[in-house]
């Protein structure tokens, strides 16, 4: 999908009949094997195939707190207003956090909405490692009642206040088989599902369940180890009558591509039951949405 950067850890927004996809940058030099993430890019489009790139809409540096490394986020609308929750690398607390930044559209500027991290590493404690606080997905139902989850090795969820800047209540955790990072929560029907990157090297697996707060049916492999990639994130997505599976893999850079990632599509189908059908990766991606 993206040819011209290197990107990674797509999460997508379809807001006023456009998709739009925020993605971290890779910016690792070459033979370098190290993540580089100083930023986060942002690429809108009308049919799926053609990608229109955007100023620089965020990096780790707008958060005053932080020490850098722009990791997995995902944006979110209430309210008119667009809340992006972002992993970094905290300044003073050892360990990745959460922040939060806002913005009046889409595209931005974002700007901190707190002046400090929503989550930090002290503050959770299932997970033995300092980098457990990472990969949010947000989730609004139908309700008004927002809910965050994230993690590493640990799968955490938290309900947020209606400003969206706060929690709204304790820290729970999921009991999830071989959770590894990269929570996606999305909704079809009557069903939530819960999918997740798992093992190492990465393959997606979800669960369902008719509740948000669980438990959570586990239901196995969505997307194989993506190629020349030990990671994988995804996001999920309905767009014009169709589903998608939004995701990276390593197929433009042939040496190193665990860091120096690239964001791609596939479409994604569902069974009679509400179950996924496996996704397959494809080299040509998706024909555009009408």
């Amino acid at each position: 999908m993206i040819k011209n950067k290197y990107t990674a850890d797509p999460a997508a927004l379809v807001y006023k009949d456009k998709v739009y996809i925020y993605a971290g940058h890779d910016e690792a030099p070459p033979k370098q094997e190290r993540y580089v993430m100083n930023e986060w890019l942002c690429f809108s489009s009308s049919d799926m195939v053609n990608w229109t790139e955007h100023p620089v809409p965020l990096a780790a540096k707008d958060f005053a707190w932080a020490k850098g490394d722009a990791w997995a986020s995902q944006v979110v609308e209430r309210n008119g207003k667009f809340y992006w929750y972002v992993a970094v690398e905290h300044g003073t607390i050892p360990g990745k956090a959460i922040g939060v930044a806002v913005a009046d559209n889409p595209l931005g500027p974002f700007k901190d909405a707190r002046g400090s991290a929503l989550i930090t590493n002290n503050i959770t404690t299932k997970a033995t490692i300092s980098w457990d606080d990472i990969d949010p997905t947000i989730w609004i139902d139908g309700k008004g009642q927002a809910y965050l989850f994230w993690g590493n090795t640990a799968c955490y969820y938290a309900k947020l206040k209606p400003n969206m800047t706060e929690l709204d209540g304790p820290i729970q955790t999921v009991d999830l088989p071989k959770f590894t990072e990269a929570p996606w929560i999305h909704k079809r029907g009557d069903w939530y599902y819960l999918s997740y990157a798992s093992g190492f090297p990465e393959k997606i697996v979800y669960a369902m369940s008719k509740n948000i707060e669980g438990p959570w049916e586990y239901k196995g492999i969505l997307n194989e180890i993506a190629g020349n990639s030990n990671t994988n994130h995804q996001a999920i997505i309905d767009f014009k009558g169709q589903s998608y599976f939004i995701y990276h893999n390593g197929a433009l850079q042939t040496d190193g591509g665990s860091f120096r990632r690239s964001v791609c599509i596939d479409n994604l189908y569902y069974n009679k039951d509400g179950t996924m059908k496996r996704v397959v990766m494809t080299t040509e991606g998706v024909k555009p949405a009408k």
